[in-house]
Order: C-alpha cells, then structure tokens, then sequence
C-alpha cells in the first residue's frame, strides 16, 4: 500500500499513534488528582472526621504501603496477562479506592480505600511506562514520556488550587473527594479507549506487547553497585523530604502564616477555580503546588540540561542542599514561606531529573528494570515512614518546627549519600558526570 492509499487514521500514521497518547496520557490523571486532593483539603478532612494531623499522616500513607507490594509483584502480572487486561485490573482498584475514600466517614474506610488506590495508582504508572513504549519505541519516545508526565502532573496542580473551591462551591469537603473520585472514572474510560486503539494497532501493526521495565528480579539485587545503593538513599532521603511535607503543608501554611485557602468566594464555579489558579502564591493549597508548577515548567530543560553537559551526581548534591535552607527557614522563621517554596520547587525540577538518568549509568542494562524497580519500592518505604512521622511529630509538638528540622536533615541525608555518590562514581571512571 503506498503512502497516498494509507487511510488518514490508519494505526502506523502520526495522527493515530498521538491520538493513542491523549487516551494514554490521562490513565493517571485521576490517580495524580486523587493523590494530592486529600492534601489540598486536609484541614476540612480531620474536622469532617474528628482527628489530627497524625491521623492524617497515617491515612496518606497507607499509599505508599500498598504501592511496597504492587511495586514488588504488579511488573509480574503485566507481562503475564498483558498490558491491557493489567491495566484495566489497576485502574478498576483505582476507581474503586477513590470511591470508597469519597464515601468514607471513618479512619478504616478511608484507609482501606487509600490502601486499594495505591495498590492500583502505582501500577497504573508502570503499566503506561510500558504501553508509551509499545507505541513510541524508536520513534517519539522521549517526548511522549514529557506528554504523559505533564498531563499527570496537571491533576496534582488543578487538585491543589481546586479542592478548596469544589469544597465551597458544593459545601463540603466530600464532594471534593467525589470529584476525584469522578476523575479517576474518566482515566477508567480513557483505558477502554486505548484498548480498543490497542486491539486495532495490534491486527494490523502486528504490535508486540513490551516487556515491563520495572519488574524486580531478585537474582539480580545481590549484583547491584555501591553506587546504585547511594542513589536509592538519595531518592529515599529527596522524596521523604518532599511528599509527606505536602501531605500537610496546607494546614501549615493556615496555622503558620494564616493563608487562607480561598482568594475568591464570588462568581461562577470556573471563575473561581481560575482566579484561584492564577493566585497560587496566595493560597495554602496554591502554595503547596509550587513544587509540581515549577516541575511541569522546567523538568524538560533541566533534563536537556544534563543530557548535554552531565554533572548528575553534582546536580543532586546541589539539590540536597537547597533544601536544607528552605525547610530550615520555614520552620525556624516567620519569613515569608514564597521563596522557599520555589527553591524547594527548584530542587524538585534538578534532583529527579539528575537521579532517575543515572540508573542506567550505574547498573548494567540486564539489570536496569530490577534497579527502577526496586528502587521506586524503597522510595516508598520511605514514604510510608515519614509521613507517619510528620502527622506524629506535630500532634506531640504543637507544631510543624520539629517536622521542618525532620526535614532538613533529609537533605542533611541526601547531601551525604551524593556526596559518597560522587566518590563511588569516580572510582568507576566518573560516568555520572559525563554528557
């Protein structure tokens, strides 16, 4: 068939393969909205359900505690029935998880339905890792991974500047949760979709199904480098100091500096969600998200950046370092907390785009899956610590200064650990710093 007799939406034109990644794309919309929406309206939460701050920490991070196994055994179950039938299995959890928190009145509930959301948010991730290179492989890989990364940080933004306004528009907060809830529903469908694209590509295409990256081989941990070792305690020390700080930083930044989590209370539902957004620096829950706007923004250059000139092991030294200072000063002083929060923004767009890289610098190529693999479960262990430890940490307190020098000496932590990376790495001929 020559080029003129291809139909228009044929599945081997640009047209198909970029209409597959809209529908790819949004399979974690929902989880990202349904993720941070518990943390944009966190004081509204613990008042509908009569509990504190630790409380609070324990429910967020009964996430990160399914996402240990799911990480462990959810990369088995995708190359053993497919990427289809497993994505739609971890979709449905995530539907049913978010249903089940938007509908909850106790601790229990809305712990077994945070429980089941992470066991099918973290999964749904891999699995759209491995369908992106189904469809991209050797063609716009790189730029379909930016896409999808974007529109899945776009539900961690518009949850942290909307939740609020959802819960003022509707009276309460549970209807924000319902919303998320909503959302993820519609990633459910958008998976229906692509597997429909899917089946059609696959006929005609002859398409076959990628065997998943992150899939942990347990033969192969006992062969993993010092290196790799070093880049797993950053990445435990970076996220620690990052996502469980969000978990309750709206809440912070109300008893601290009175931000209120509203600039608008008049007009239209979208008037306000607009002018809340283009407000951010005046909003808990906009301040908050200064972390993920600022990753959207310059993720893209900073990962050119180092593709071009390297310095990944001082980049992440760098950014363990930047954080020291901003937490310090949050919980130390009553400065205002804007610049902080984009320096720890800053360090949110350098550190991941540095770290994540480098796996495949530092382990051989038979081994990179089980060292993503393992490395995302380790990150979440340590998730599962800390944000337990954050919610603790402020209810014996009083408040959130213990909880900011817990985290500035992550960064402590981190800076350590690259440091030691630094050395490692240039025992093995300085690979991480080289373009």
């Amino acid at each position: 068939m020559t080029s003129a007799q291809i139909p228009v939406f044929h599945p081997g034109t640009k047209l198909y393969r970029f209409t597959i990644l809209v529908f790819i794309s949004l399979l974690s919309l929902g989880s990202y909205f349904a993720y941070d929406i518990i943390k944009a309206i966190v004081d509204d939460i613990m008042q509908a359900l009569q509990v504190n701050q630790d409380k609070m920490g324990w429910i967020n991070s009964m996430y990160s505690f399914a996402a240990i196994p799911a990480l462990f055994f959810g990369g088995y179950l995708l190359d053993k029935i497919g990427t289809r039938k497993a994505s739609l299995i971890f979709s449905s959890f995530v539907v049913i998880g978010a249903t089940i928190v938007a509908f909850s009145k106790t601790v229990l509930l809305i712990s077994i339905g945070r429980f089941l959301f992470g066991a099918g948010s973290e999964t749904v991730i891999v699995a759209q890792s491995t369908i992106l290179a189904r469809w991209f492989k050797g063609r716009e890989l790189a730029l379909a991974f930016g896409i999808t990364l974007t529109v899945s940080r776009l539900g961690s933004l518009f949850a942290f500047n909307t939740g609020a306004v959802i819960r003022d528009q509707y009276g309460g907060p549970f209807y924000a949760l319902l919303a998320a809830a909503i959302i993820c529903g519609i990633s459910l469908l958008a998976n229906f979709v692509y597997i429909i694209m899917d089946r059609r590509g696959e006929k005609v295409l002859n398409l076959r199904d990628e065997s998943t990256e992150e899939k942990i081989n347990w033969k192969d941990i006992k062969f993993l480098t010092p290196s790799f070792w070093y880049i797993s305690a950053i990445c435990v020390a970076f996220y620690s100091a990052i996502f469980p700080f969000q978990t309750l930083a709206p809440d912070f930044f109300q008893a601290k500096w009175n931000i209120p989590d509203l600039v608008s209370h008049s007009g239209s539902f979208l008037y306000k969600v607009f002018f809340n957004m283009i407000h951010l620096f005046k909003t808990s829950g906009g301040m908050t998200s200064i972390i993920i706007f600022a990753s959207m923004i310059f993720a893209p250059f900073a990962g050119r950046w180092v593709d071009k000139y390297g310095k990944r092991a001082t980049v992440m030294i760098v950014g363990s370092v930047l954080m020291i200072p901003a937490h310090l000063l949050m919980g130390l002083t009553h400065l205002s907390p804007v610049p902080m929060m984009i320096v720890l923004g800053a360090a949110f767009v350098m550190v991941p785009a540095s770290m994540w890289p480098s796996i495949p610098l530092v382990v051989k190529q038979e081994r990179v899956g089980t060292a993503f693999g393992l490395m995302a479960a380790i990150q979440n262990i340590g998730l599962f610590m800390f944000d337990n430890l954050n919610g603790q940490l402020r209810v014996l307190t009083g408040d959130y200064t213990a909880s900011q020098l817990m985290f500035a000496s992550l960064g402590i932590v981190g800076l350590v650990f690259s440091i030691l990376l630094i050395k490692s790495d240039q025992k093995a001929g300085s690979l991480l710093e080289k373009p």
